[in-house]
């Protein structure tokens, strides 16, 4: 089964709220061996002008996550999960992310390409918080195997 060209456009309704622990910044930090003292004292991040600790600039790929399921689960999209491998991530920030923050995500599908028998499959997720402000838009690349 081939990727869905159709995808194409399609914007899925909003992942649930996350709302982002003050812990899980300090996991994700340490997971990602970041040694920002930002992301695990809040009193150094409040001095800096945050109101918590603030998550490592990766963080909001655990927020995009939920969106890619999305996706991933959509019954025409012709994605096996098997054949998935991650080709590129990025990430633009109107601010960073901190303790506190309720992030709602909203995935649309950017670009469906073919090449020779693999698929391309790039996508956006807007994060906004509770106010409805932008925070981060992440894109994701999956690259999707063809048959061999």
């Amino acid at each position: 089964m081939s990727v869905n060209p159709a995808l194409q456009g399609r914007t899925f309704p909003p992942a649930p709220p996350y709302l982002v622990g003050r812990e899980k910044v300090r996991e994700f930090a340490r997971a990602t061996s970041s040694e920002s003292r930002l992301s695990f004292d809040v009193e150094a991040a409040r001095a800096a002008g945050f109101r918590d600790v603030v998550a490592p600039p990766t963080f909001a790929i655990v927020v995009q996550e939920s969106t890619l399921q999305q996706l991933l689960a959509e019954p025409d999209a012709g994605i096996d999960f098997t054949r998935v491998v991650h080709g590129d991530q990025r990430f633009q920030y109107s601010r960073p992310v901190v303790a506190g923050d309720e992030l709602t995500a909203t995935l649309t599908v950017t670009s469906v390409k073919s090449l020779g028998g693999h698929s391309m499959v790039t996508a956006e997720s807007v994060l906004v918080d509770a106010d409805g402000a932008h925070v981060v838009t992440t894109t994701s690349t999956l690259v999707v195997r063809g048959d061999e």
